[in-house]
């Protein structure tokens, strides 16, 4: 079965650096678009990144500058580096993978990873 396997979170100070990665297993790998979310608690989840199936990136303004999505298929995961990190960006970090347009969401999620973000 598919499975989406998120590290890297962690505590880090304001300014610092994090990079999450996610391992993959259980489909094509190079064939499905993929996202990071990001959820607070008593929030919804909201998306921070996506990259396409031929490396085409989105982000959310926030993160615009700070944050970079990127994917190596051939180990078949995905990563998110994030630098210059804000409190604000304290959250549960969520990859998924394989739009489903009938369902306006990925099909598969990972578990999450935290990330907290000090002043």
């Amino acid at each position: 079965q598919v499975q989406l396997v998120e590290s890297g979170g962690g505590s880090v100070q304001a300014g610092g650096s994090l990079t999450l990665s996610c391992a993959a297993s259980g489909y094509l790998f190079s064939s499905c678009g993929m996202g990071w979310y990001r959820q607070v608690p008593g929030k919804e989840r909201d998306l921070v990144s996506r990259i396409s199936r031929d490396g085409t990136t989105t982000y959310i303004d926030s993160v615009k500058g700070r944050f970079t999505i990127s994917r190596n298929n051939a180990k078949k995961t995905l990563y998110l580096q994030m630098n210059s990190l804000r409190t604000e960006d304290t959250a549960v970090y969520y990859c998924a993978a394989c739009w489903s347009r009938s369902r306006n969401t990925y099909n598969h999620w990972g578990q999450g990873t935290q990330v907290t973000v000090s002043s």
